[in-house]
């Protein structure tokens, strides 16, 4: 399952780009970024096999070990694609979030979207290595 983030605003060079880059060099599974310009909140048309994922701060609150679960079971349901959007600046319309499979907080505070970024990437790949066994994850 290709697993595809979409941003607004351009990362640049920095540390928390170098951040994003070190763990999508880590995942196994196909990863794509995508920059959009700094505007709008409205999420894309899918079709029936992208799950959409949004970063919202009125989103679900997961533990890494539920959020790979969920992952695994789209992905063994046949998903071809889970597509995660950061949005701009003032988030999502009530219509986007409608539209969402799933949204995704990582916390009430307010998060830079330079580290939004990092930290989904960061969690892709916790996602994906407790999908594989990994025993670099433990619950405490």
């Amino acid at each position: 399952m290709l697993l595809h983030i979409v941003a607004r605003g351009r990362i640049g060079r920095g540390p928390e780009a170098d951040l994003v880059e070190r763990y999508v060099k880590r995942l196994a599974w196909p990863v794509r970024i995508t920059e959009l310009p700094d505007a709008g909140g409205r999420a894309p048309a899918l079709d029936g096999q992208t799950r959409l994922v949004l970063l919202d701060e009125t989103g679900e609150m997961l533990a890494s070990k539920a959020f790979a679960e969920r992952l695994g079971r789209w992905r063994d349901d046949g998903v071809r694609e889970t597509r995660f959007m950061i949005g701009a600046a003032d988030g999502f319309d009530d219509a986007a979030r409608r539209q969402a499979d799933m949204l995704l907080s990582f916390g009430r505070a307010t998060w830079p979207h330079l580290l939004a970024r990092a930290m989904l990437a960061e969690q892709l790949w916790r996602a994906t290595a407790i999908l594989a066994n990994h025993p670099y994850h433990r619950e405490g």
